[in-house]
């Protein structure tokens, strides 16, 4: 009986054909070096579950043999199938490594692309050889049945709908790379460096030279323990997450709500500091209390609750890495390696760049904006990844 697919275009009413991999997708084998004018593409030169490459290969001259491929041909990541590594590239070259260089046999070369992402063809891949490094098997692969539409306008239009969303991603995700990286560079410019007085970029109005002050004269370290449980809900806080429930972080409860007497309150707006160190945080993060409620923290962390300084202007402060500085003349990572070490007292004596508040305030709102514009590129493009997903689930009979 013939299948057809749930979502389709209006005007196709014939019935997909039964089709073996192998009879519309082959093999290529033969062998060929990279040079200038043959790049080759390699495992780690592809985006998981993007399809691209993630820098411009053609300026390789390492000389490697690997399968010639041109761009009638498909690429796909038989190594780790679950990876999603599949690649249509518009170049000639070599594929070097664990791919399957495949060439489309009366089939129509985009629809064979968008076939490899289905959810059908990833179970198949993942029913894998091997056991150290699983590998798609070719045998079990080719022989596998895979509804196809006769009509190669049909193949094209199915074709062109993931094309128009993954021209949409990659938009969205490009607008939210270049909004980071702006971000990034605009942390380095709008605040002083070590020794200056104003910073590099400076909004318009404001000439007068920057304060320095001693964190202790703006905030205030919290001691407020949590005594007879009053709050219930232990917060974590994470370097690339910021302030967070411990029960979301962690995805379970790490601590026994009876025994948080001893934590500290962490009431809305709080700043903490964690002494966790990381390759992202190489003296801990200090991010601010912004999920609108109160919590506990333990007591390992430095609470600090601010008066007289903007809180945006002073989060997006230690978003630089400006302070970073001081923690290290003044502290260490003591004797686990995972953890920096650093006075309470000595904590807040840490100098803060201090301008005037109309100036501390249109800095932390500039920042608010750019991380506004990140959060919805970044969103848009998690929604478009999820349209896919459902396209692919329902654009393409999933029995084999």
């Amino acid at each position: 009986m013939a299948e057809i697919p749930k979502i389709r275009f209006k005007g196709f009413t014939e019935g997909w054909e039964r089709r073996r991999f192998g009879d519309f997708a082959s093999r290529r084998s033969d062998m060929l070096f990279s040079d200038e004018k043959n790049p080759c593409v390699e495992y780690e030169d592809v985006i998981s579950e993007q399809g691209c490459l993630n820098k411009n290969i053609t300026k390789k001259d390492v000389k490697k043999s690997g399968i010639a491929f041109d761009s009638q041909n498909v690429l796909y990541g038989k190594l780790r199938p679950y990876l999603h590594n599949w690649l249509m590239p518009d170049f000639k070259g070599v594929a070097v490594g664990d791919w399957w260089v495949l060439n489309p046999i009366n089939i129509n070369r985009n629809f064979l692309y968008r076939l490899l992402q289905t959810p059908l063809y990833d179970k198949t891949a993942n029913q894998s050889s091997g056991t150290k490094m699983p590998r798609a098997d070719w045998n079990l692969v080719s022989n596998t049945k895979f509804w196809i539409p006769l009509s190669t306008v049909e193949q094209h239009q199915i074709s062109d709908v993931f094309d128009s969303l993954d021209h949409l991603i990659t938009l969205h995700q490009r607008k939210c790379d270049e909004t980071k990286e702006l971000k990034k560079y605009m942390l380095q410019k709008m605040f002083p460096k070590n020794g200056e007085k104003t910073p590099e970029i400076r909004f318009a109005g404001f000439t007068d030279d920057w304060e320095k002050r001693k964190l202790s004269e703006m905030a205030d370290k919290v001691t407020e323990k949590n005594k007879n449980n009053e709050f219930s809900e232990p917060f974590t806080n994470s370097a690339e997450l910021g302030i967070i429930s411990q029960k979301e972080y962690f995805d379970r409860e790490v601590v026994n709500q009876e025994n948080l007497d001893g934590y500290y309150i962490v009431r809305n707006d709080d700043f903490v500091y964690n002494p966790r160190i990381s390759v992202t945080a190489p003296v801990g993060p200090i991010n601010r209390n912004r999920l609108g409620k109160n919590g506990v923290m333990s007591p390992l962390y430095t609470v600090f609750r601010t008066h007289g300084i903007d809180n945006l202007y002073l989060e997006f402060y230690f978003k630089t890495t400006n302070w970073h500085r001081f923690m290290k003349l003044n502290g260490d990572s003591g004797a686990r390696f995972d953890r920096f070490t650093i006075a309470t007292s000595k904590f807040m004596e840490m100098p803060i760049p201090y301008p005037d508040l109309e100036e501390q305030i249109k800095i932390g709102q500039y920042f608010e904006i750019l991380d506004h514009l990140i959060m919805l590129h970044q969103h848009k493009c998690d929604e478009l990844k999820e349209v896919k997903k459902f396209m692919l689930q329902n654009m393409f009979p999933q029995k084999g």
